[in-house]
């Protein structure tokens, strides 16, 4: 009950203070002030959600084979926890780690993206405000491979939990595996979107092009690989490309604004050696696939058109504001160029059929598939991939089964002699 009260008003200082968080953000990484409000808001409905949910934490009694024994299984926190966080959501990707490991009664050690501080200086300062005792949350900063691997390694760290890429996550899996430490990680991804010839090639495409364009594409779970069907291919790119070059690119402080620029020059960079690639090897690009202006890391938004998966564009997540576009044939081939990477954390189908939707969830390797919108993330429901983009659950029920360990305790009531 005492965390779920500084939980609570943790969450209520986020929201008192909305505005300025956000601008912090903005100038830290770029998004849109709406974005970043957005992301503040979400944050504060996150902590509600654990305060709410860790006063329900409870254990079971089995019943037993012989009088007088009873059988108490009962939930512990696990203990320490090391937080490793991107910077592409510097507050709500922290969030949910932290609130999750408070939530469940431990403590944690939080390394924050030096790319964007602000958003983890804003949850420690407000958690100080809102009761917690010192020492509950520790915030670092320095060398993340020093840090990881120095504190992997302590006896005291008994989990870790990272998001970020695939090759650094593997490699602090391994670590974790080397000391017998527990591990969440969320991985990157390179969603797939299946839309069908029945579908609303129009509503579709608009719909995709918002949420592909969010944070300029810097968003693990957004939709990348874009397959459409025969059928309407000609008429979705048309409105995919007119829903681009719509969009208005510019400082994210400045009203108006619906992209902001990259987060880095490191991401420009990437965007303009993977136009390359698709240029070299056979596909079209569109719109866009340039920077744009000689100041900041603005980059046009772009979509390339090819017509198989030989381009790096669609083995690599681009982590930007590039979509890549190819036509298939049946929901066979669909579900087979989908499953064509090692990657399995969001996956997105677009159709009328519910017997193309139903064959196409089952068939799809994500650990997350979104049907006809974009309702992944929320606070109450599971977040988490499959094969390269990791392992564990964060959100729902199911997150704070990282924190937690099972002790099972069996007791005959009657003295032993």
């Amino acid at each position: 009950m005492e965390r779920s009260a500084i939980l609570r008003r943790f969450a209520d200082l986020l929201r008192q203070n909305d505005r300025l968080i956000a601008g912090w953000i903005t100038l830290d990484e770029g998004k849109p002030l709406a974005e970043a409000l957005a992301e503040v808001r979400a944050s504060a409905d996150h902590v509600d959600w654990h305060a709410e949910e860790c006063r329900r934490i409870y254990g079971r009694i089995i019943p037993s084979r012989s009088p007088g024994v009873q059988q108490l299984v009962v939930r512990e926190p696990i203990g320490v926890c090391l937080a490793i966080t991107p910077w592409n959501f510097p507050l709500s990707q922290a969030v949910r780690k932290v609130a999750a490991a408070l939530a469940s009664g431990c403590t944690m050690i939080l390394k924050a993206p030096a790319e964007a501080p602000a958003g983890c200086m804003a949850i420690a300062r407000y958690l100080l405000d809102a009761g917690l005792p010192e020492g509950c949350l520790n915030l670092v900063w320095g060398n993340a491979a020093f840090i990881s691997e120095t504190l992997i390694a302590r006896p005291e760290v008994r989990k870790i939990t990272f998001t970020g890429s695939v090759e650094v996550g593997k490699h602090l899996a391994e670590l974790a595996g080397r000391h017998m430490k527990r591990a969440t990680m969320e991985l990157g991804g390179h969603a797939p979107v299946l839309v069908f010839d029945d579908a609303d090639a129009t509503a579709a495409a608009r719909a995709l092009a918002g949420n592909k364009l969010r944070n300029a594409g810097q968003v693990c779970i957004a939709p990348t690989r874009f397959y459409v069907q025969q059928g309407i291919y000609d008429r979705f790119l048309s409105e995919l490309v007119s829903a681009f070059e719509s969009v208005k690119v510019g400082d994210g402080l400045t009203e108006g604004t619906q992209m902001g620029p990259l987060c880095h020059r490191g991401r420009v960079n990437a965007m303009e050696k993977l136009v390359e690639d698709a240029r070299e090897n056979g596909a079209r690009v569109l719109t866009g696939g340039k920077r744009l202006g000689n100041h900041g890391n603005f980059y046009a938004p772009t979509i390339v058109d090819t017509p198989n998966d030989d381009i790096d564009l669609m083995r690599e997540e681009p982590f930007g504001p590039i979509a890549v576009v190819s036509s298939f044939r049946d929901i066979e081939d669909g579900l087979s160029r989908a499953n064509g990477l090692p990657f399995g954390l969001a996956s997105y189908v677009f159709t009328n059929s519910l017997e193309r939707a139903d064959k196409a969830a089952a068939g799809l390797q994500a650990g997350m598939v979104s049907i006809n919108q974009f309702g992944l993330a929320l606070p109450e429901t599971p977040f988490g991939g499959v094969r390269d983009s990791g392992y564990g659950t964060e959100g729902g029920t199911e997150t704070f089964e990282g924190y937690l360990i099972t002790k099972f305790i069996s007791r005959n009531r009657a003295p032993v002699l």
